[in-house]
């Protein structure tokens, strides 16, 4: 697998870009029939969801079968990492690439610390308030709400979050005042329109009960190598267009014109940026059995307690 550190202009690291080979499917998998998805951990029902018939949201079943792919971590790593995301970058990815039960197949991905999730409190609400609006709420069923919530990717927890005063919550809430706090792995899965928490339910809950912004790792698909090599071409081809523009603009006014490289320079880095970093949707891999597999997945892991449309319909 290839790592690429990605960084803004000015040198301050964003993200990790990988690059994948040799994971056709991954141990945890989305499966998709018509409307009704399962993600599944090796093998593991982890959660069952059914999207509305209008496209308003999705009605979903939580199993209590997930395992994080990132061993626990101790409070000395905690400290010696304290606040150093590239660093931290690096050993998620060592555990999702060497651990079973992580998201990661072929292609390219980006593990990404700029989360829009830290830049949408536009209330100024408390951390706690604002973090806790982010979770969807309900166990072991629940609503994904599109329509009150359309592109703000809220968070859902592949487990229950855990009570404020439990003791790793209350190890980690010691660890959020001094600013020690490991980041919250998130993967963003475009077929639920929301975050999903690979790791750091109990840092996530710490964080919300000391009211105070967690530090985020988000991962996701991202452009293909040919998309990448061929979008690149197209952005080489303007700029150098938009030189030769400027150019013959020069030699007809004189060098009053700029030379457009202050222009078409940003143009271009911008261009690249966006195919290294921009989001794709998340890939699933049709049900074996389809939408009849689905229906007797959810029969069994709920006890027949879970009632949707497309159970009633079936």
């Amino acid at each position: 697998m290839r790592r690429t550190d990605i960084t803004r202009d000015d040198g301050t690291w964003t993200g990790l870009s990988l690059e994948v080979q040799a994971r056709r499917q991954p141990d945890l998998c989305l499966f998709s029939a018509e409307r009704r998805l399962l993600l599944a951990q090796q093998s593991r029902p982890v959660l069952l969801a059914a999207v509305d018939e209008d496209r308003c949201g999705v009605e979903f079943w939580r199993t209590d079968a997930y395992r994080s792919p990132i061993p626990p971590l101790r409070a000395g790593t905690g400290r010696a990492l304290a606040g150093d995301l590239h660093r931290w970058a690096y050993r998620f990815v060592q555990h999702l690439l060497a651990s079973p039960g992580s998201p990661l197949h072929d292609g390219r991905w980006l593990l990404s610390c700029e989360s829009p999730l830290l830049r949408w409190n536009h209330g100024r609400r408390p951390q706690a308030e604002y973090w806790s609006s982010m979770l969807i709420e309900g166990h072991p069923d629940g609503y994904i709400d599109w329509f009150m919530h359309a592109g703000s990717w809220e968070i859902l927890p592949l487990r229950p979050m855990p009570d404020a005063g439990g003791g790793r919550v209350k190890a980690y809430r010691k660890q959020a005042r001094d600013g020690t706090l490991p980041p919250v792995l998130l993967w963003w899965v475009s077929g639920l329109d929301c975050h999903l928490i690979l790791d750091g339910h109990a840092r996530l809950a710490a964080a919300i009960a000391e009211s105070t912004s967690p530090s985020l790792l988000s991962l996701h698909r991202t452009a293909p190598s040919d998309e990448v090599v061929a979008g690149t071409e197209r952005a080489v081809h303007f700029y150098e267009a938009e030189l030769a523009r400027f150019a013959g603009l020069r030699t007809v006014h004189g060098t009053a014109v700029p030379d457009g490289a202050a222009i078409a320079g940003p143009s271009l880095a911008s261009r690249l940026q966006e195919l290294d970093t921009a989001q794709r949707p998340t890939w699933a891999w049709p049900l074996p059995g389809g939408e009849a597999q689905w229906r007797r997945v959810a029969r069994e892991v709920t006890a027949d307690q879970w009632v949707t449309d497309a159970e009633s319909s079936a």
